[in-house]
């Protein structure tokens, strides 16, 4: 299979598992809040059901240690994504909404640990530099693709009519998807076992700070549309802000490959983990100029989070990379179920969101602490 098919399949996996199934509720949280009466509280608690599910597709994937058994699991996802999107369309049950965010969750899978670890897998085997910064910008077309296609519908569809539209792009975008990932050349066995000692630790630390990037991640991703929706310069168009952090991810995941050859990977990370405890600082100061450099830098690192963090897992075990990817994803997926419902608690009581992103800040300052330490280690 040539390389740009094989990276436009993951690329087209990305859009329809994440961009569409999994993202497109965040330009959309602000319509179905004024259209379909959606509290505060209810936002936080569907946010929680999906990154339940994608904590359940974590699992199943980390379980599985057979390659040629996640490649149909990815394909079986693609499947339900597409549906679970046409779903969220259908009905005005917000228990509905919640079974329908948690299967979108278990879907993302798809393109966040099964599609990245298939290819991860194939560049290894066909002798390519093991990085997957090209395949990471589907997240961010993803995003840029939903927050325009709200921001261009909206005087002319309802909230249904859009996630609709979304699901049935996404029939389109899984074809490719499923087409053009190669399937595993040969089974693979058990990822490789970290080495004992001091690296075993610094993996311990990796997770946990991996696991404070989720808190950090989640908030933005959950809430950042509706809070510069609260800003009365912004009037209708806050899904702006949304394609902002999708243009700004687009080429983050590559970026962040060029400053880790530079730097390392850990002292990268650190960085990103910086420019995001940057951008909820800008969003604490209600302007909105400061509200789009926030969501160019929170777009512009959480993807390079995601990208260095899985690609170091999934170099650390070459024999079966999603696996490894999928363990160093159960940290990240249990801070994104516990935060969303936290925060809806947190701001449905101080009817503003001023009161969640303080305590956003502080774990991702947590997780800089622990990539200090894996530093300090390495070179102890």
């Amino acid at each position: 299979m040539p390389y740009p098919k094989v990276i436009l399949a993951g690329i087209c996996a990305l859009i329809a598992t994440v961009g569409m199934a999994r993202f497109a509720y965040t330009p959309l949280l602000p319509a179905m809040r004024s259209q379909a009466g959606l509290s505060v509280l209810d936002g936080g608690l569907l946010a929680t059901w999906n990154y339940c599910g994608y904590l359940c597709g974590t699992l199943i994937a980390s379980w599985v240690h057979e390659l040629h058994v996640k490649a149909r699991l990815y394909r079986a996802a693609l499947v339900l994504a597409c549906l679970t999107t046409l779903g969220m369309g259908l009905t005005r049950d917000v228990t509905l909404w919640g079974v329908l965010r948690f299967l979108s969750g278990m879907s993302s899978t798809a393109g966040l640990l099964l599609a990245s670890g298939l290819i991860l897998n194939w560049l290894i085997e066909t002798r390519r530099p093991p990085v997957l910064g090209l395949h990471f910008a589907g997240m961010g077309i993803g995003i840029v693709a939903t927050g325009l296609g709200v921001r261009l519908t909206q005087d002319w569809l309802g909230w249904d009519a859009q996630w609709k539209l979304f699901g049935v792009l996404s029939l389109f975008l899984i074809v490719p998807a499923w087409r053009w990932m190669p399937e595993p050349r040969r089974p693979a066995g058990a990822a490789r076992a970290a080495p004992a000692g001091r690296t075993s630790l610094w993996l311990w630390l990796l997770n946990g700070a991996y696991c404070c990037a989720g808190v950090g991640y989640v908030v933005l991703a959950t809430f950042i549309v509706d809070i510069a929706a609260q800003l009365p310069v912004f009037g209708g168009s806050a899904t702006l802000v949304w394609v902002a952090v999708g243009l700004a991810a687009i080429p983050s995941a590559f970026v962040w490959d060029r400053i880790a050859m530079l730097w390392g990977s850990i002292v990268a990370l650190m960085l990103a983990f910086g420019l995001q405890i940057l951008s909820i600082g800008l969003l604490m100061t209600g302007s909105a100029a400061a509200s789009l450099i926030a969501a160019l830098c929170y777009g512009g690192t959480f993807v390079g989070i995601v990208n260095l963090t899985l690609s170091l897992a999934g170099r650390l075990a070459p024999g079966n990379p999603a696996r490894a990817m999928a363990r160093m994803t159960i940290g990240y997926s249990l801070a994104q179920i516990v935060t969303p419902a936290l925060a809806g608690y947190l701001a449905e009581g101080s009817t503003s969101y001023g009161a969640i992103l303080p305590p956003a800040a502080a774990a991702m300052a947590v997780g800089v602490a622990l990539l200090a330490a894996i530093l300090l280690l390495r070179r102890g």
